[in-house]
């Protein structure tokens, strides 16, 4: 059974990701401080509670499992914290990571799974977005993945290091089986509070911006299931296991959808009333990201089962109607 390391584990993306490894047969070994992740979300191997960038926790990781790759999901990701506290930004997902690679360098590791973002694309040049657009991010969440994606390529370029990074739009839904799902604290992204309203645990939702080039004046995104990222991942991890060389991929399904458009279809999925209301614009926002993500279908053999906006919601409505409190507030994740 492969092990493999999987940095940010206990968090939405990565927790899934390892109920996936598991499922083909490999063993997620995870590593995770659990300052935003959970513990109750680590079911499928063991957990290392630490920081990715503390040699004596990876001596100990590295000492006790045979190590085939890293996925690296660990990273603050807010649009709108980065751009109030931009060094924290730099500091977690830069100098962390370097440090990481440097540990990784040391023994030996060189097949890495990169979690970047389509926040590296800034403003986009034309739609949808393939990954020969210009970077050129306009928030420091953004320019925080895209200064890692140039890292791993001169690591690339001395043959240290053999990287996929990966591109997503907005990652959403739940696990189908009702396993995991997206609990945050604070809860910042939008499928999540859409939910929470209709849960009447939340009294309204809170619409960033109503005068966006867009038809109803709201942000358009592109939405991604996090079960499809997962597959990606195992897909972009097999290319590099078999000797593959360090690509870069966009992962969304190429239809945008607006903020109206989530808070309608979320009421009709949940048969309940979203109230909501508009403010102004949240810093560092592009009006519309809708990916291009041929060159993953092409090249990887990916291939998204949960692809319409309705199928994603539904997932999210049944673990956020069954798991009201998400993992639950009154068990500590320490």
């Amino acid at each position: 059974m492969s092990e493999i390391l999987v940095v940010g584990g206990a968090g939405y993306i990565g927790s899934h990701m390892c109920k996936y490894l598991y499922g083909k047969g490999m063993k997620p070994i995870v590593l995770d401080n659990l300052s935003l992740g959970h513990r109750e979300s680590v079911k499928w191997g063991p957990l290392y509670k630490g920081d990715l960038d503390n040699p004596r926790m990876l001596a100990e990781i590295f000492s006790q499992h045979d190590i085939k790759a890293v996925m690296h999901f660990a990273a603050c990701c807010y649009v709108g914290e980065s751009v109030v506290e931009p060094l924290k930004y730099y500091q977690n997902n830069v100098a962390a990571t370097i440090s990481f690679l440097a540990l990784l360098q040391e023994y030996g590791i060189d097949k890495m799974i990169f979690s970047s973002s389509c926040a590296t694309y800034g403003e986009p040049k034309s739609l949808p977005i393939s990954e020969d657009q210009p970077q050129q991010p306009i928030n420091p969440y953004g320019r925080s993945k895209l200064m890692v994606e140039n890292i791993l390529d001169d690591m690339d370029s001395i043959n240290s290091l053999r990287s996929v990074c990966l591109r997503y739009f907005n990652a959403a839904g739940a696990d189908p089986e009702g396993e995991l799902g997206e609990d945050h604290d604070p809860e910042t992204h939008l499928i999540p509070l859409v939910l929470n309203v209709a849960l009447d645990r939340l009294e309204k939702l809170t619409v960033f911006g109503s005068d966006y080039p867009t038809e109803d004046g709201t942000c358009v995104r592109d939405y991604i299931h996090v079960n499809d990222l997962a597959q990606a991942h195992y897909l972009a991890l097999l290319h590099l296991l078999n000797g593959g060389e360090s690509k870069k991929y966009n992962l969304g399904n190429g239809s945008g959808y607006s903020i109206v458009d989530v808070i309608k279809t979320a009421s009709r999925i949940s048969g309940r009333n979203i109230n909501y209301a508009f403010a102004e614009r949240r810093a560092g926002d592009p009006a519309v990201l809708v990916a291009a993500a041929e060159k993953a279908v092409h090249e990887l053999g990916w291939r998204p089962e949960f692809n319409s906006l309705e199928t994603i919601l539904q997932t999210a409505w049944e673990w956020h109607r069954k798991n009201p409190e998400g993992y639950g507030r009154n068990k500590k994740t320490e």
